[in-house]
Parts: structure tokens; C-alpha cells; sequence
């Protein structure tokens, strides 16, 4: 195969110098021979590991054509063209479903009925994007090829299938047979630099049609219906994608753009119960009370730490205490039951669209198609009995071996899970012994004019720089991750391409899981719980005395960390995905215009494009699915978390849409039946939400003392009114303590500002001193306690049992999907039996005609 330098100046050129035969794939490598390089050994064997490649490839049926680069004549481009012959050979031996005739069930029907005046102002223009003819399909077979619709041998494979079919058999190509083993597949080369990329083209540029009159423009069409900032109030064309990407892309958009339109509904939920929060923030007795100055400012608090920590008014929290108000109202609960049902309602809903899109995109029985991975392949060496076939069939170990595998990988995965947890312990030693510190160094709020100094508080100065650090190990360990997650699953060797993404998703769920959400978990549930008292606080380690919350308690700080981690992760994650790529694009499109004045072909200029990864939409899924634990996880804290969701969701179809029709080299398309291992991983969140939101609401807020203060003021020993009210609830929440009764630690530090101090207060429900079990829970913590607990259980067993309703109400797939699929399997069937039995009628009666003249010519001399 020789080198051309031939260009035909179409930069959307598709197809080879000859104009005929179209570009399935494209491989790109450097000349080893116009290298600047000394190692020479080196380019030899990768020139004849290449060269062995490409033979085999020829061997194996497909057309090379190899050009040089236009800008750079050492990269070479090799396309790739699959002839018919071999696209039906593989196309049988991969299953793939293909046109029988067209099919007339598959109408869908609108479920607005008479408002499509107003959904047809979301839809896309079927003038510009036409809808796709259905057909009756069933998988491929050569010899019976004439039951199948082809109508034009050009266009029955359509080029997302032809670029699958070629990929399939790039990957398994081999190259090179070192001791007795194959060494095979596009990926391995392109890995050790044999191949510097390997991709499928885009038909056209974004910006502008292609000039051929052949060519489809989808890539055009969905920049313009799809990605375009214009069209983001559009409904997705979810067919075109999938046409074009594969089923693999079009089911990640459709569950995402499903998410984002059930978002809707929480996030208006969420505003109402936030407003009516808002609105109802100045009739918060307990509020008032912490900022009346004969109340709060009368209340001398107890220090927070042993060296530095000066005692304090209560009304110093006044301004936390009224935005506390805000979240911490009956609202709330309301909101944490909404969200328990919603969540069942966004996965019950979204199996049976998932169904649809199975009966719609002929994926139903998409399992038995899959193939195994190369990598699977080719350690396969042990020879075992199929136990249902009783046939020979090799696997890469035996059952032994197998079993010593998953143990090492289970191993490895909970070393990484407890190192992220000691990363996190560090944080909050981190975040105790540096309050000290700054109470010591940094001045008071109150003996300096200097505005800087005034808010740089010892709390803000630990809570910004525990922040930094804790974001630098999370970024520095989420690189570790994946490279620790990948390195893993491919030790335990997964089978098939599905079974790899499942394992890989697992791991890294459960890694981000942890790194996401501990810091959250730890604030909701353990700071400010077990700090003992002033005489006898709990120390971390020995030395570091534990946090202790607000006299409000912890749920506000809980708030203000899910705000910044929603919000900050966000916008990380939009410039990683972005502005990265496009500025890669602008300095190599720099590079490029700057070099040459020539025009590009397509495969160069697709070249120039960045690599979407190996991991395809992994990132993205798992982008969502973190948002999506923090959506539903503390919702309870925080109610407006479901209105930035969507409002990010919003930008991120259109972002992802962007960046993948105009900053990225075109994927390989790729089959897929539903979205993996993402779907049980939304359940156990689900499952995991009612728990967490009803243990927010009863140990993190302060709604559940509040409640038993309400109904039982009137009843001894809390009080004699007769009246329901919550005047006083501030008092009463907190205890006395004795000043003389600090421990000699403590008390070596506070010596200069006890002053005339004989009684401080702190949060908790204590007998005061004097009392014969002075500094013992009383019988009003034991009350709360319980009044917690019975409203766990009644929570999680309301939402449960509604939840398994629900589940139990709405079938995974609609009785009409159901029948449809019945309806297309039976005439599928029929009519392969019938055009079965019409070719067997024709040959029998070609051979009934056959043989009566075989019998004519033998009768006909003993007639005679």
C-alpha cells in the first residue's frame, strides 16, 4: 500500500481518491522514516508491527488508502472502507439488527393531546430534522438476505453501523505472535504510540452544510437543532442522536434530559417550601428571642474551646439564627416526604421510558448480542465444559483463580475507601487544632476597626483554609482513583464491554461516594453530637477538644457546605469541560491556519479535534449521579438544591451537546440497552434518602425539640400554661454551668476573663448544678430522644410503604409497550416463516418439476 498525496480540495471529502468507496475509519501514525529521532531500532519495529497490521487488515477484507497530512507531511492518514462483503460477514457475526420492511406499529402518539399547539413551540422543526421510517428489524443473516430491505446496498448500512462493524474488527486484528501469544487491536497501538489516533469521521463541519449533495449534514443539523445556545428551550432530537452516536450517547441524553424535566417539578416544590420559610422567618419566636437583648444579649455563653476561646452573648448568633429560620420551618419536613415520593416516582417513570426507548431503538434483546472484550479474549487459555451446552469453551482462569482475584480487588477497594476516610479525619484535627490557633493570633472582632480583620473571624479564616485543603485532596485523589479504579477492574478481567462498565462504575461511585459526601455526612451527623460539657469535654485524640454547633445547631453550616460544594463543583466541572477543550481547539486551529494556507481534509481536521477518552461518558454519568445523591441525600437541608440542579442541568445538555458535536473527534458508536449500573446505584440512593433526610430532620435540626416544647409546655414539669407556646424554648434549651466546676485545663487558660462570670450557658439538656445529678440528661432529653426516634420510624415507614405503592402501581414497562413489542416479534417471526416457506414452495416445485421430467424421460422408452 502505498503512500498518495492526493487531495481532491474538498475539505468534507468522505470518501477515497476514487470517489466511491466511503470512509469508514481512519488511522493516523508519524513516519518513523521523517522522524527527528535516534532511536532507529525502535522506529523498525514499530514500522513492521504496523505493517504486519495493515496486511492483516487487507486479509481480513477491507480497503486502505494511506495520504499524507495537507500541514504536517510526517503524520500519514490511513482510511478505511469496509466493501459489502464484509460488512454482511460481520454484521452476522455480531448480530446486528437490520431493516425486514417497514413497520407500521411503532406511531407515536403525543400525551398532551389537545396542547400540542403549545409542545409543538418545544419541539424540533421536522422540516429540518425529518423523523426516522421505522422498519421491522431481526438480526442479519447472509443467506437469508433477500427477507431484508435493502433497497440500495449504500445506504442499508448506514455509516454509524459501518464504523462499528469496522471498529469491531480493528479491535481484534492481530499484529504480532510473541512466545506462542497474539498480540491484536487498534487500542494496544495506539497505546504504545504505533498509532498516534483512531476514530470514525464526522460527515461534515459544524458550522456550515457540506457542499455534497450525498451527505446526510446530521452533524450540522444537530449543532443548529441541539447544540446551538438558541435551541436550549428545545426538546432533545433524541432519534438523530442515537442515529448518529450510537445508542450508547442517545440513552445517556434521554435519561438526562428525563432528569432534568423531573427536576422541574422538585425545584418548584423546593421554591414554595423556601418562600414559605422566607415569609414566615419574623414570626420565629425562638429567633426573636436569641436577638432581643434582654434575652439572647442577657445569656452569657460558655467558651467553645479551652485556650483562646473568650465567653460570648447569645445574641451574637441573631443574624445565623434568622436564616436558620428560613430552612429549619415546617416546610422542611413537608419537603423531605415530597422528596422521598418524588424520587420513587423519577425511577418508576423513567424504566417504563427507558422501555420505550428499548422497543424504539430495537435494543430488547440487545444481551445476546454482545460480544466479548479482546482483552477477555485473549486470555482465554483454560479449556472447561459448558454445563449447559456440554461443549468445549475456553475462560481466561479457573474458578480457584477467580475467587483470588476478586478477594485482591475487594482488598484494594476498601484500602482506597479507608484512606479517603483518613483523609477526611485529617481535615477535622486540621479544622480543631487551627481554631485554636487563630483564636490565639488572629484579633477580636471587637478590638479592631480594620474591615478585613473585623470578618476574618477564627471560625471564617478555619472554615476557608479547611476548605482549600480539603479541595486539593479531593482533586488529587480523584486522579488517583481513577487510575487505581481502572487498574483494578482490568485484573479482574470483565467479560463483555457491559460487565467492565458495570464493575469500573461501582468502584468509582463508591470512591466519589465517600470523597463527595463525608465532609456533609460529618457535619450532619457527629459535629456538635458528643462534646460532653463544659467540665468534661470530649476530646479527639486526647488533645483536640470536638466541635460544638451553634446554638441553633448544625443545619445551616450543613446548608452553606452543600451550597458550595453544588455550586463550586459545578463550575469546576463546566470549565474542565469547556473551556479546556475549546482552548486546545483555538491553539491548535492557531497552529495549523499559521503553518498552511491550504485547505484540510475532513480526517485532518477531525484529527485536531480532542479525544473524548476511554471512558466515554462515564464522567458524565457519574457528574450526575453525585448531583443527584446531593439532590436527594439532604435535601431536607437545604430545598433549593433541586432549583441549581436544574438550572445546571439546563446548561449541561447544551454544554455536553457543544462540546461533544464541535470539540470532539466522533465517538464509535455503540449499542446499549439501558444506562447500566447507574440505575441501581439511583435506588440505593433512593433507599438511603428517606434515612438521611429523616435523620436530618430529627438529630440535625432543631424541629423535634421545638415540637415537644410546643405540645408539652402546658404539662410539668416543662411548664403551667395553659396555652400553646414556644416563649421561653430558648431558655430552656439551655443548660447552667458552674464556672468554678472547669477542669484545671480549662480553667489555666480562662483564668483572666472569668471576671464577674459565676454561670455560663451551653447547648444541651442538662440538670443544672446543685442539683442531685447535676450535669446529668434530664427527663427532657430522654423526652426528646424518644420523640426523635418515633419520628425516624414513622417517617421512614410512611415514605417506605408509600414508595413500595408506587413501585408496585406502576409496571417497569407499559402494558402498550408491551403489547408492541409482542406485536413486532410476531410479525417479525411470521414473516420470515412466510418468505421461509415461500423459498422452500419454489424450490420444491422446482424439483417436483425436475423430477417428473427425469420420470417423463424414463417412462417414455418402454412406451415405446
Amino acid at each position: 500500500m502505498g503512500i498518495s498525496a492526493e487531495f481532491n480540495g474538498k475539505s468534507d471529502a468522505l470518501y477515497f481518491n476514487d470517489g466511491q468507496r466511503r470512509i469508514d475509519f481512519v488511522l493516523v501514525y508519524e513516519d518513523e522514516r521523517r522522524k527527528e529521532t535516534n532511536k532507529k531500532g525502535s522506529n523498525v519495529k514499530q514500522r513492521r508491527k504496523r505493517q504486519a497490521y495493515e496486511s492483516n487488515l487487507i486479509c481480513d477484507g477491507l480497503k486502505l488508502e494511506a495520504t499524507r497530512s495537507v500541514v504536517d507531511d510526517k503524520l500519514v492518514f490511513v482510511k478505511v472502507h469496509a466493501p459489502w462483503e464484509v460488512l454482511c460477514t460481520y454484521a452476522e457475526i455480531m448480530h446486528i439488527k437490520l431493516p425486514l420492511k417497514p413497520n407500521d406499529l411503532k406511531t407515536r402518539s403525543s400525551a398532551f393531546g389537545n396542547f400540542n399547539w403549545f409542545t409543538k413551540f418545544f419541539q424540533v422543526d421536522e422540516n429540518i430534522i425529518k423523523p426516522e421510517q421505522e422498519f421491522f428489524t431481526a438480526p442479519f443473516e447472509k443467506n437469508r438476505m433477500n427477507d431484508f430491505y435493502i433497497q440500495d446496498r449504500d445506504t442499508f448500512f448506514n455509516p454509524a453501523t459501518r464504523s462499528r462493524i469496522v471498529y469491531f474488527i480493528l479491535s481484534r486484528v492481530s499484529y504480532e505472535v510473541k512466545d506462542n501469544v497474539k498480540k491484536f487491536g487498534i487500542n494496544r497501538l495506539v497505546n504504545s504510540g504505533i498509532y498516534k489516533a483512531a476514530f470514525p469521521l464526522h460527515d461534515c463541519h459544524f458550522s456550515w452544510p457540506s457542499q455534497d449533495v450525498s451527505c446526510p449534514n446530521e452533524r450540522y443539523l444537530l449543532y443548529r437543532e441541539w447544540a446551538h445556545p438558541r435551541s436550549f428551550y428545545k426538546k432533545q432530537p433524541l432519534d438523530l442522536i442515537r442515529k448518529y452516536y450510537g445508542e450508547k450517547i442517545g440513552i445517556y441524553f434521554a435519561w438526562l434530559g428525563y432528569y432534568t424535566k423531573m427536576l422541574l417539578l422538585a425545584a418548584v416544590v423546593g421554591v414554595a417550601c423556601f418562600l414559605y420559610g422566607y415569609i414566615n422567618q419574623d414570626n420565629c419566636t425562638w429567633s426573636k428571642e436569641v436577638c432581643d437583648p434582654r434575652i439572647g444579649g442577657e445569656i452569657i455563653m460558655c467558651p467553645q474551646c479551652d485556650k483562646g476561646c473568650p465567653f460570648w452573648r447569645l445574641n451574637i448568633t441573631c443574624e445565623s439564627s434568622k436564616k436558620l429560620c428560613i430552612f429549619d420551618s415546617f416546610g422542611t419536613l413537608v419537603f423531605a416526604v415530597f422528596m422521598g415520593i418524588w424520587v420513587t416516582l423519577f425511577l418508576e417513570f423513567w424504566k417504563r421510558r427507558q422501555a420505550e426507548l428499548e422497543y424504539e431503538w430495537d435494543t430488547v434483546e440487545l444481551q445476546q448480542e454482545e460480544q466479548p472484550r479482546p482483552e477477555y479474549e485473549a486470555r482465554c487459555t483454560h479449556v472447561v465444559i459448558n454445563e449447559i451446552t456440554q461443549e468445549e469453551e475456553r475462560i481466561p482462569f479457573t474458578a480457584f483463580g477467580k475467587c483470588i482475584r476478586m478477594t485482591v480487588c475487594a482488598s484494594a477497594v476498601l484500602f482506597w475507601v479507608l484512606l479517603i476516610i483518613a483523609s477526611v479525619i485529617g481535615i477535622i484535627v486540621y479544622r480543631l487544632s487551627v481554631f485554636i490557633v487563630f483564636y490565639a493570633k488572629l484579633p477580636k472582632a471587637s478590638n479592631t476597626t480594620d474591615p478585613i480583620q473585623k470578618y476574618l473571624t477564627p471560625q471564617t479564616a478555619t472554615t476557608i483554609t479547611a476548605s482549600i485543603i480539603s479541595f486539593i485532596i479531593i482533586v488529587i485523589l480523584n486522579m488517583m482513583y481513577e487510575k487505581v479504579a481502572i487498574m483494578i477492574t482490568n485484573f479482574e478481567l470483565p467479560r463483555t464491554q457491559t460487565d467492565y462498565e458495570n464493575s469500573l462504575t461501582m468502584k468509582m461511585f463508591l470512591f466519589q461516594f465517600v470523597n463527595y459526601y463525608s465532609s456533609c455526612f460529618y457535619i450532619a451527623f457527629f459535629k456538635g453530637k458528643f462534646v460532653g460539657y463544659p467540665g468534661d469535654p470530649v476530646y479527639w485524640l486526647g488533645k483536640y477538644r470536638n466541635e460544638e454547633c451553634d446554638p441553633g445547631g448544625c443545619l445551616f453550616e450543613l446548608t452553606t457546605q452543600l451550597t458550595i460544594i453544588m455550586g463550586g463543583k459545578s463550575i469546576w466541572n463546566n470549565i474542565l469541560e469547556v473551556v479546556f477543550p475549546w482552548v486546545m481547539n483555538i491553539c491548535r486551529l492557531y497552529f495549523t491556519a499559521s503553518s498552511t494556507e491550504k485547505k484540510t481534509p475532513r480526517w485532518e481536521q477531525d484529527y485536531h479535534l480532542q479525544l473524548m477518552g476511554k471512558l466515554g461518558l462515564f464522567y458524565e454519568y457519574l457528574e450526575m449521579i453525585i448531583q443527584f445523591g446531593f439532590v436527594t441525600l439532604f435535601v431536607a437541608s437545604f430545598p433549593l438544591a433541586p432549583l441549581l440542579a436544574l438550572v445546571n442541568n439546563i446548561l449541561e445538555i447544551r454544554v455536553d451537546a457543544w462540546k461533544m458535536t464541535t470539540q470532539y473527534r466522533r465517538m464509535v458508536p455503540e449499542k446499549a440497552q439501558d444506562i447500566g449500573a447507574w440505575q441501581p446505584i439511583m435506588q440505593g440512593i433512593a433507599i438511603l434518602a428517606v434515612v438521611t433526610n429523616a435523620m436530618i430532620i430529627a438529630f440535625t435540626s432543631d424541629m423535634i425539640p421545638r415540637l415537644v416544647y410546643y405540645w408539652s409546655f402546658s404539662v410539668p414539669p416543662y411548664g403551667n400554661h395553659t396555652d400553646y407556646t414556644m416563649k421561653g424554648y430558648i431558655n430552656n434549651t439551655l443548660s447552667i454551668f458552674n464556672t468554678s466546676d472547669f477542669t484545671e485545663r480549662s480553667r489555666e487558660n480562662l483564668d483572666s476573663d472569668l471576671g464577674d462570670h459565676t454561670t455560663c450557658r451551653y447547648r444541651d439538656f442538662r440538670y443544672p448544678p446543685g442539683h442531685p445529678q447535676q450535669y446529668k440528661h434530664n427527663i427532657y432529653y430522654w423526652h426528646v430522644i424518644a420523640a426523635k426516634l418515633a419520628f425516624i420510624i414513622v417517617m421512614e415507614h410512611l415514605i417506605y410503604s408509600v414508595k413500595f405503592f408506587i413501585s408496585y402501581a406502576i409496571p417497569d414497562v407499559s402494558k402498550s409497550t408491551k403489547s408492541k413489542i409482542k406485536r413486532e416479534k410476531y410479525l417479525t417471526q411470521k414473516l420470515l416463516h412466510e418468505n421461509h416457506l415461500k423459498d422452500m414452495t419454489k424450490s420444491f416445485g422446482v424439483i417436483a418439476e425436475r423430477m417428473g421430467e427425469v420420470i417423463d424421460n424414463n417412462l417414455r422408452p418402454k412406451v415405446e
